[in-house]
């Protein structure tokens, strides 16, 4: 296997589109809030339609108050994590206790959010935050009876079938655990890919169809069962230098379809091996992306090039089935203050394209997004962005800094042009279960021309450059039948035939006609 050219077209690119208005490419950028208070490190969607943000607590003071009446933390009285309510734009501080710098989460069935590790007095704790509505209060639980095995800082968590979550990994933690806990399993791989400036924390890590784990770190892979606790494959090195922090890029797992029985992982950008030990901030960073269908025998990495060389850029699964590549540098490395040249195009990853047509450059943004920032889909179908802190204290003085602005991004299809075709989901049960037939009712405004998709997308837990627990199911579904008169249609929709290809918990129902996404309400997959 070859390795992808370097692509020197980025640089041309950018020169060319600096000049062009913004307009010109597709994508809408909009400012949601001035002063969100907190850098958001970590971020994840709930199903009440809000956004918890999370920083790290032993930054100094925030610029957000904690309620009257609240405990305050050891080092300081203001918040450092905040629920974003998405139908108002309004914020309420939320009290985190302990250090959750470079923590991990995922969502549990219940829709509760499950938050591990950090930092200092973080480094073991469990925490969890039970969602509510906008109007009601909740706030983070901090639980005292029990704590993780070893200390987790730079782990990555993933939901597996029986509704259970994996943690995998950390610094100086080369073992697996789970919650609820079960027993620490020593985990060797993480040791043989190891190097001198580590490259193996956050690693990639994807449930496959199979109920086995795909799992990435550095620039190698394997699939690992953790019932038996055995690497049932090696995968072929990936060319182009280490892809995990410090020298993270992104991956995604590309949407389930069809008989689910197969998976195609992709990994994009990274920075140049060495960058992080030399602290160099304009070492370019690599445009070459890996695609490997991970449940199919013999298969190797198939690479193509980013417009741009990217590094810390999230990688966001689209209700279409494309992904969107935002945020990030060009140059430089993870760390605090060790990169440069933000890469404030957008890109849009389409997999269902021929190698050399993948790639869209779309609108860019005008605010750098560099380390600790986050991209997450949102149920209208817009990407929330937000954090970018690439200094140890927060520093609004410096080339780049904190960053404390909340921006969405509307990807082309939600484009005003498209509003005639954008399904309204009127219709759609709280709860079904696994190989369930059931129906949702949809209005467009002109008439429906072939069959339209429903697709299940997950809220994953979004932090340095990865989305933990992202998934996207595209349901079968027979084609939409007329329901009297006024554009309403019934879609007869079979739920994923089980838990191996879609975790229970929460999902956004997005009903997509002719590529263009309605507005997503959540359904509750029930073992």
């Amino acid at each position: 296997m070859k390795s992808a050219a370097p692509n020197l077209v980025g640089v041309a690119l950018l020169i060319i589109f600096g000049a062009a208005a913004s307009a010109d490419l597709p994508g809408v950028w909009e400012l949601l809030v001035a002063d969100a208070g907190i850098a958001s490190m970590h971020t994840a969607v709930t199903r009440f339609n809000t956004v918890v943000l999370l920083d790290r607590t032993h930054i100094g003071p925030s610029r957000s108050k904690l309620l009257p009446q609240t405990t305050c933390l050891r080092n300081d009285c203001t918040a450092h994590s905040i629920l974003l309510d998405l139908k108002t734009n309004d914020l309420r501080p939320l009290t985190i206790l302990t250090d959750t710098w470079c923590s991990s989460g995922q969502f549990l069935p219940d829709g509760t959010l499950l938050q591990t590790g950090g930092d200092l007095d973080g480094f073991r704790k469990i925490r969890k935050f039970a969602p509510c509505e906008p109007d009601s209060v909740c706030d983070w639980e901090e639980l005292q009876d029990i704590q993780l095995y070893r200390g987790r800082w730079y782990a990555t968590n993933q939901i597996l079938p029986d509704g259970s979550v994996i943690i995998i990994g950390g610094k100086a933690a080369s073992s697996i655990e789970f919650f609820p806990p079960r027993k620490e399993i020593g985990f060797a791989f993480f040791n043989q890919v190891e190097d001198n400036q580590m490259d193996n924390l956050y690693p990639y890590v994807h449930l496959l169809p199979n109920a086995q784990l795909f799992i990435f770190a550095n620039n190698k892979a394997v699939s690992y069962d953790y019932i038996s606790n055995q690497v049932t494959r090696t995968y072929p090195v990936l060319d182009g230098g280490p892809r995990n922090y410090p020298s993270a890029g992104s991956s995604v797992m590309l949407a389930l379809t069809g008989d689910y029985s197969s998976a195609t992982v992709v990994v994009c950008g990274g920075a140049e091996y060495g960058a992080y030990l030399d602290r160099t901030t304009d070492t370019p960073a690599h445009a070459s992306c890996g695609r490997i269908e991970a449940t199919r025998p013999g298969s190797v990495w198939e690479m193509e090039n980013m417009p741009f060389g990217r590094i810390m850029g999230d990688m966001v699964m689209l209700p279409s089935g494309d992904v969107l590549i935002i945020n990030g540098a060009q140059a430089g490395t993870q760390g605090f203050e060790l990169a440069s040249q933000p890469c404030l195009f957008p890109v849009l990853y389409r997999p269902d394209q021929p190698v050399g047509l993948r790639f869209m450059t779309l609108n860019p943004g005008t605010v750098p997004r560099m380390y600790h920032s986050t991209a997450n889909l949102l149920p209208d179908g817009r990407v929330l962005i937000a954090g970018s802190n690439p200094h140890f204290f927060y520093n609004f003085k410096a080339e780049f800094p904190t960053e404390l602005r909340i921006e969405a991004f509307s990807p082309e299809y939600l484009a005003a042009d498209k509003a005639n075709v954008r399904p309204s989901l009127v219709e759609l049960p709280a709860k079904v279960g696994y190989g369930e037939v059931f129906e949702v009712a949809v209005a467009v405004e002109l008439p429906v021309v072939g069959v339209m998709e429903v697709n299940l997308a997950s809220a994953p837990f979004a932090t340095h450059s990865f989305s933990q627990g992202q998934r996207l199911v595209k349901l079968s579904v027979q084609t939409p039948a007329p329901e009297g008169d006024g554009g309403r249609y019934r879609i007869k929709c079979t739920a994923p035939p089980n838990s191996k290809v879609a975790p229970p918990g929460y999902y956004m129902v997005f009903v997509m006609n002719l590529g263009v996404p309605g507005v997503a309400q959540w359904i509750q997959l029930l073992p």
